[in-house]
């Protein structure tokens, strides 16, 4: 098997195994029992949540674990002021046109507007200043777009948005600005620092860093408000009731220590992976469209398109080969729905048809990325000949 969707699901790694076996079994108690062994527990799972947070420079008490990214993102969403109760009728908020599913879903919920974006997937940041009116209570921006790999500059973004809090507050305009960034694709490849960055809401997901599925997490600043979606015992600060996940909220910490500190040298993997994986893909009949922007773009994204070819095809002739790549987001995918984030960036009907995202992770190696392009190679030449028969 060669694995080329790292960006839809990462292996867990054997140390988060093991890290996580005891609270299946032997250190099975509720957190919130009363005794010691369950005490124990819940110090394990407040150091784990600490060591999660520290992460991206924040501490265990501004996280809110929660199920994955999806449930994070609907999380951040209710800091809008008066959801679920009374709200200005001009109330709204602005979200990236690129954005997952799961932030645009959840922000159709709510009065809202998208910021367009560059033929690469980069932001526009004119087009968000023009759009900044004083009804505006949050901004989300992904760190980097899950199907393009492209690294949005969340800290300008901040800033302009800072100065627009500063210019209202002189006019006396109290609504609120916050921003929101979904950061599950990156938390491998960019040193994150909540500060650095100046978000008031992180999207983090252990599924995508070598943790466990159905774990995620979202930093919530200071001087945020939010709503729980779900009502219940009063877990995590009574926004996110129900039993704690121990064992997931430990594997995610483990496999966060794994990475911490690796960035530069994963980084540099990735992209001797990458020209590999080009060099080999020279030999394609059909001349590849790589697809983001070079110099913004996750080191283990390959974005491309291959025009005038079905990329559904590909795939399934890819898969006989058992290399497995993918179209885009996988929840996308699944539906057989045309990519929002190609429309976008404005690709013909034709590049968006013949697109593959293929990204790089820990189950490659220089021998296997060769051989991926080999086949890739192979197949796409194939699919050539029939199309031109």
């Amino acid at each position: 098997m060669i694995y080329l969707d790292h960006a839809a699901a990462t292996p867990v790694a054997t140390k988060v195994l093991e890290a996580m076996k005891p609270f299946f079994s032997a250190e099975f108690f509720n957190p919130s029992s009363a005794y010691l062994p369950a005490k124990r527990v819940r110090e394990t799972y407040e150091k784990a949540k600490g060591e999660i947070a520290n992460f991206v420079g924040a501490k265990g008490n501004d996280l809110i674990i929660t199920s994955g990214a999806t449930e994070a993102n609907a999380l951040a969403f209710t800091s809008v002021n008066g959801v679920n109760e009374a709200r200005s009728e001009n109330a709204k908020i602005l979200v990236l046109e690129t954005e997952h599913a799961s932030v645009l879903n959840n922000a159709k919920k709510y009065g809202f507007e998208t910021i367009r974006v560059d033929k690469t997937g980069l932001v526009d940041l004119a087009d968000l200043e023009r759009k900044l009116t004083d009804d505006v209570e949050l901004v989300s921006v992904s760190l980097a777009n899950n199907e393009l790999g492209t690294i949005q500059p969340i800290a300008e973004i901040a800033q302009i948005l800072r100065e627009v809090r500063l210019e209202r507050l002189r006019r006396g305009v109290l609504t609120q600005l916050l921003l929101h960034s979904d950061a599950s694709q990156g938390l491998e490849l960019i040193d994150l620092n909540v500060a650095r960055l100046g978000v008031d809401l992180l999207t983090m997901n252990s599924g995508k860093v070598s943790g466990p599925k159905g774990v995620g997490a979202l930093y919530v600043g200071r001087d945020v408000r939010l709503k729980p979606l779900i009502d219940g015992g009063g877990q995590e600060r009574n926004l996110r009731s129900g039993t704690e996940n121990v064992a997931g909220v430990v594997g995610f910490a483990k496999a966060l220590e794994l990475k911490k500190g690796h960035s530069s040298f994963a980084r540099k993997k990735y992209l001797r992976l990458a020209e590999i994986l080009k060099n080999e893909l020279k030999n394609c009949a059909v001349e590849p469209v790589f697809l983001g922007n070079p110099k913004r773009q996750l080191a283990n994204f390959l974005p491309l398109s291959f025009p005038g070819l079905d990329a559904e095809r590909l795939i399934l002739k890819l898969e006989e080969h058992e290399v497995y790549v993918s179209t885009g987001a996988a929840c996308s995918a699944s539906k057989g729905e045309p990519s929002r984030t190609l429309k976008a960036i404005g690709l013909s009907e034709a590049e968006i048809a013949g697109s593959l995202r293929l990204t790089l992770g820990v189950l490659n190696d220089e021998a296997n990325v060769k051989e991926a392009g080999k086949i890739i190679a192979e197949v796409v030449n194939a699919e050539y000949r029939r199309v031109n028969e």
